[in-house]
């Protein structure tokens, strides 16, 4: 099902591949704070961005995006504040965001890319 790795590190990929071609510096993939991770850690426009990436191969369960609950929600900012900790000294902005993608195979993946969701 979707929960594959192989797809998630599709979802991955695209999610970064997307992010450096809208103007993104890709500062950590997969970062990791004990057990806890942060898909991607990017930098523009002096904001640090923390997102989480989604990937489905099926709407049977919803959107990808709609998995993003209160209890991922406060990981993230967790991971976040250990991040920060350790390398924010001059961090003045930051934000949250989703990349919502939809991969079927052999067609073109939807992304969507939710900006500031928490």
């Amino acid at each position: 099902m979707a929960c594959d790795a192989s797809l998630g590190n599709l979802g991955e990929r695209l999610a970064a591949e997307h992010l450096s071609a809208a103007g993104y510096h890709i500062l950590h993939r997969n970062w990791k704070a004990g057990r806890k991770e942060i898909d991607i850690i990017a930098e523009k426009s002096g904001t640090v961005v923390f997102v989480e990436v989604k990937t489905r191969s099926s709407r049977f369960f919803g959107m990808p995006e709609e998995a993003v609950g209160w209890k991922k929600e406060e990981h993230l900012r967790k991971v976040a504040e250990h991040w920060l900790e350790q390398n924010g000294g001059g961090v003045k902005h930051i934000r949250f965001d989703i990349l919502s993608i939809f991969a079927v195979p052999g067609e073109k993946p939807e992304i969507l890319h939710l900006q500031d969701v928490f």
